[in-house]
């Protein structure tokens, strides 16, 4: 039965008042960072810039790094925050493809339990943590360190790669593995070859909310980090707030470019999700 057309209509007027609901608060921060702090601060506002202008970003991409400016530092934190998002990313893919994979086929003693174990490291609140690995990270050398943020992060990251990639791996039918096994792959060759292709859909979904959870991250940052060597975006907008003032334009500026490459991600994820549905099994 096909919907009406004021059916269709209805539905359309709540697909855009929903779409306006989301990006209002966006639209408000673009518009925020072009604008004049003598607007942002007046008592009446302003929907649209009188004088609009990009000197706050012209003063994160061409200010000099490295000292005490802030809208400058943001860029290298920028760098670092991909840096250190990435490698986050791909180690625990990797990891809890592998261990998810493994989870989800093997049988071997208390393999749920160690399955929660990893899970119940991911479920701690951070604060309880910090002093632990603020101590590891210290005796190994690695505070202020991209290569320390990295392997903290993966101590978030993993597990949720891990659970997430089990419970995508029970779903999908085992019988094309033994297939697979049966005509001569071993337990390596089926998953690369037969698994994985099936498994996109997971992989990118799993892999687009880990590097949300890096890119986000702020406590740990805020903690092991304390110049421009590894601090990331977090913190440096964070350090837009003085002690007496603060620019909210600036802050907007970041927020903004901070936003952009998970809303990139997302994007780019969405197409390979929904071509990843069909692939795999239609493969000779």
């Amino acid at each position: 039965m096909k919907p009406r057309r004021s059916q269709l209509a209805l539905l359309y007027v709540l697909a855009v008042v929903m779409s306006l609901v989301i990006l209002a608060p966006f639209a408000w921060l673009v518009i925020a960072s072009i604008s004049p702090a003598r607007d942002l601060i007046s008592a009446h506002p302003h929907w649209w810039p009188s004088h609009p202008t990009l000197s706050r970003y012209h003063s994160i991409f061409s200010g000099q790094a490295g000292g005490d400016d802030v809208a400058a530092n943001f860029r290298v934190a920028m760098g670092n925050s991909l840096v250190v998002a990435a490698g986050t990313t791909v180690i625990s893919l990797v990891v809890g493809t592998l261990g998810g994979y493994a989870f989800a086929r093997l049988r071997f003693r208390f393999r749920r339990s160690a399955l929660f174990a990893f899970l119940s490291v991911y479920m701690l609140p951070p604060i309880a943590l910090v002093i632990p690995l603020y101590l590891a990270l210290s005796n190994l050398g690695m505070l202020d360190t991209k290569r320390g943020l990295v392997l903290t992060y993966c101590s978030i990251v993993t597990p949720f790669c891990l659970w997430t990639m089990s419970n995508y791996f029970l779903s999908l039918p085992s019988e094309l593995e033994e297939a697979a096994r049966i005509d001569g792959c071993n337990r390596l060759q089926a998953l690369t070859r037969v698994v994985l292709p099936l498994a996109k859909p997971g992989l990118f979904a799993t892999a687009m909310f880990g590097f949300l959870l890096a890119w986000d991250e702020f406590l740990y940052s805020l903690t092991f980090t304390s110049t421009t060597n590894a601090k990331t975006i977090p913190v440096a907008i964070a350090e837009f707030t003085g002690k007496y003032s603060s620019d909210f334009g600036l802050i907007a500026a970041g927020g903004v470019l901070a936003a952009l490459p998970p809303v990139v991600l997302a994007l780019a994820s969405q197409r390979f999700i929904v071509s990843g549905l069909t692939a795999g099994s239609v493969k000779s």
